[in-house]
């Protein structure tokens, strides 16, 4: 790793050269960064796109208060960071010499492999299994119209430098594998979709029941949306199904949780704390210590370990998601959620596997307890306004529920509501939590980053169904 990241610069002189920049200053770091990753797409029977790309540079941080500066450039050399030394200076201006935050504590843990995805596998390997997969999608059902599938991987290596000394390193590896098919009957096409993935190397991928599974997945998405009628509107009773679902929980909650959005006053949970925000049974975690999952960090990007933080516990707000920053200001402890999406971008207080936990209740009894309304089982795209809490969500796969059972598939219903309230309205917590596949991607503030959602089946009494029938 140091071979990567110091062929121009010796790492005692970067040391060196952090405690001078970030002299007298509150808090920051130097992150260093060295990462590969390539892409595959496979459409219409042949390869359409590979790509290979290799980045590395450094980001600079200096923080004075809430104010802070970040400088960053794609060579890692001791000139450099000199220029950005003088770009992050400027928030010393007016201010004197100021107390150093304490460093976040150390760890040894690693929870994935460090070990290079990419290289462990021939191109000609990863080519062969894209065409295998749309060989037997095809073959699947003469209802297949278009197959589409794409493998994607990276490997980044990260070290975070800080004025006192402290250094923290940390290697990334992130694998993906998506599927999507396209059927088409009496001139009527619909899609389908799945996906899987996390921090390990491709083996999991290339085995024939993972990716196998995938197509059979995402062909019976296709096949059920074929079948599907007009979805109804009003408001109804809910029900949720466990896993992907949880992307609603992420979006119309999550992000209102994030300690940036509760200093500054912006969410709609701000200053509530100890008070009840949701139904009872209802507890929310983001937990960034899972083994290989998507959104888990051995440290986050401040160099903090991550944690399993209960947000909402029975229903009572707990606390927030932290960086180092925000923590500080509010007189809390940081909870490893300071994250960027390269060494290009600041860090910022993002979740990283958010998920509610398993209630006691029977799936099959909670939806028996239905007798109109609907079941959604996979959610496409959606938007949030983090102040109010508002969001809308189109469902990929959803169905009528009838006398407390499934009915048919329907198409074109949205989901729109509160995301404070709709916690107010969950009725019953099912006993089968599940976490999503490996296919979450997060955005804030014009950065990405991977990340995990989960829960158990629910229940919501009363959310607002836009349909087209």
């Amino acid at each position: 790793m140091d071979t990567l990241l110091y062929t121009e610069l010796d790492p005692h002189e970067a040391e060196r050269l952090t405690k001078q920049a970030l002299d007298g200053m509150e808090d920051g770091e130097l992150y260093l960064q060295v990462a590969t990753s390539e892409s595959f797409a496979f459409d219409d029977g042949r390869l359409k796109s590979a790509s290979f790309d290799q980045s590395r540079g450094f980001g600079l941080r200096g923080v004075v208060g809430e104010v802070s500066a970040y400088a960053h450039a794609n060579e890692i050399s001791a000139a450099a960071i000199r220029r950005a030394a003088e770009t992050v200076a400027v928030v010393k201006s007016g201010h004197g010499g100021v107390a150093a935050a304490d460093a976040p504590r150390g760890t040894n843990r690693r929870l994935y492999t460090d070990a290079d995805p990419l290289s462990a596998v021939p191109f000609a390997e990863k080519v062969k299994l894209l065409e295998r997969i749309d060989a037997v999608a095809r073959a699947k059902d003469p209802r297949v119209a278009q197959v589409t599938a794409s493998l994607a991987a990276s490997w980044s290596h990260v070290e975070i430098i800080r004025a006192d000394g402290v250094r923290v390193k940390d290697v990334r590896p992130l694998v993906r594998l998506n599927v999507g098919i396209v059927a088409e009957k009496d001139g009527r096409r619909e899609s389908g979709s799945w996906g899987f993935g996390g921090r390990q190397l491709y083996d999991r991928l290339f085995q024939e029941g993972e990716w196998e599974r995938a197509i059979d997945l995402a062909l019976a998405q296709a096949l059920t949306n074929l079948e599907s009628v007009p979805a109804p509107a009003g408001v109804m009773p809910v029900v949720l199904g466990p896993g992907w679902p949880g992307i609603l929980l992420h979006e119309a909650v999550g992000h209102g949780l994030e300690g940036d959005f509760n200093r500054k006053g912006s969410s709609a949970f701000s200053g509530r704390v100890g008070e009840r925000v949701a139904s009872p049974g209802v507890t929310v975690i983001d937990d960034g210590t899972l083994p290989d999952r998507r959104g888990s960090l051995s440290v986050d990007d401040e160099g903090t370990p991550t944690e399993r933080t209960v947000l909402i516990e029975d229903g009572y707000l707990r606390g927030y998601m932290q960086d180092r920053m925000n923590a500080r200001l509010m007189g809390v402890a940081a909870t490893g959620n300071g994250r960027r999406e390269s060494f290009r971008h600041p860090p910022m207080p993002r979740m990283t596997n958010t998920f509610m936990a398993a209630g006691s209740e029977d799936p099959g009894e909670i939806l028996r307890s239905v007798k109109k309304g609907l079941y959604a089982k996979s959610f496409g795209g959606g938007q949030v306004d983090i102040v109010s809490g508002k969001f809308v969500f189109s469902c990929t796969e959803a169905y009528l529920v009838e006398d407390g059972k499934i009915g048919a598939p329907v198409k074109g219903a949205t989901l729109i509501g509160n995301g404070p309230e709709v916690m107010q309205k969950i009725a019953a917590i099912g006993n089968d939590m599940a976490l999503d596949e490996g296919i979450g991607t997060c955005g804030k503030g014009g950065q990405s980053v991977p990340a995990g959602v989960g829960q158990p089946t629910l229940l919501v009494e009363g959310l607002t169904v836009g349909g087209t029938a």
